[in-house]
């Protein structure tokens, strides 16, 4: 593996050993000292298009736990919104020597072109509204610790599937590791593509509801949004929000998720997203905990993980 770009190119032995590597990394982080050396020596570049605080500070705090050198490039005030191309961009990091470059832009297919220019690893931390595949793993890892298993499990994603890049990619990894998807929103916010993925479409969440094993609500972009999608947000909430009333109709040991930041009383009220069956708050540890793995296994090479620290 020499670079990550999209959830749809891991095979399922590919994601397994992120997911396992994961696991082993995570008992670093139960310890007093946090950090590893096994990426010393190594720049990793954080190349951000897009605002992110969450996922930049993700990666840079994977990148650090495991001794590397970080540089973030934030695209705003620097020589990026003076017109630099991203090949200009990306020629200047190569001369810098940046093994790693974490890219999030807004247009989908920017980091598969970054990665024919430069000879590093490209990570896709979330382009336009085509992937975001540490999401998936990350949200794949974080089922696997609650509910013991992903093969067989019914995974609800509920919400705004049409801007969404987490979206896409969990159902293409999840689909790769045995789980089966469906996708529930209103028509308007699927996108055109959506029988060409590996996944159930249905419009009727209390349908799906009490058959789901995790259910996966999304945040509504409405920066996004330059349409009327839904009538107004009060029905949608009344439609598509996971409410107390909706809550109680999953089975007893169902998971809820969602990849952040949350729109709190729009898809999901505040008293199921504090519940102690969601799982939001774990995932963002749980999204240190599988970037590093990822960093490790694109720069790291054949050292084991964790190689005599236990």
């Amino acid at each position: 593996m020499r670079h990550l770009i999209s959830a749809g190119e891991l095979s399922r032995d590919d994601a397994l050993v992120i997911l396992d590597t994961a696991e082993e990394l995570a008992r670093v982080s139960d310890r007093s000292i946090k950090k590893l050396p096994t990426l010393r020596g190594r720049t990793v570049v954080n190349l951000f298009y897009e605002d992110s605080t969450r996922t930049r500070i993700s990666f840079e705090a994977a990148a650090k736990r495991l001794s590397a050198d970080v540089i973030n490039f934030s695209a705003k005030g620097s020589s990026v919104s003076k017109g630099e191309s991203l090949k200009d961009t990306a020629l200047t990091l190569e001369a810098m020597g940046a093994d790693a470059v974490v890219i999030r832009h807004g247009a989908s297919g920017a980091p598969h072109r970054l990665a024919t220019w430069v000879h590093g690893s490209v990570v896709n931390a979330g382009d336009g509204t085509h992937e975001h595949p540490t999401q998936a793993l990350l949200d794949a890892y974080s089922m696997r610790r609650r509910l013991g298993r992903l093969e067989g499990l019914k995974v609800a994603v509920v919400g705004d599937v049409l801007h969404s890049r987490v979206a896409r990619s969990n159902v293409l990894l999840l689909h790769t590791l045995g789980a089966e998807v469906t996708l529930v929103a209103p028509p308007t916010l699927l996108p055109v593509s959506v029988e060409t993925w590996p996944c159930q479409v249905s419009y009727d969440l209390d349908a799906v509801l009490p058959k789901s094993d995790v259910v996966m609500m999304l945040r509504v972009q409405l920066e996004r949004m330059n349409a009327s999608y839904f009538p107004s947000a009060r029905e949608y909430s009344r439609r598509y929000g996971l409410d107390r009333d909706r809550f109680a109709r999953l089975h007893d040991d169902a998971i809820v998720m969602h990849p952040g930041p949350m729109n709190r009383g729009m898809e999901i009220s505040a008293e199921v997203a504090d519940s102690p069956r969601s799982t939001i708050v774990e995932q963002v540890g749980n999204g240190v905990t599988v970037r590093m793995a990822v960093l490790y296994l694109l720069l790291g090479g054949s050292e084991p993980a964790i190689g005599g620290t236990a």
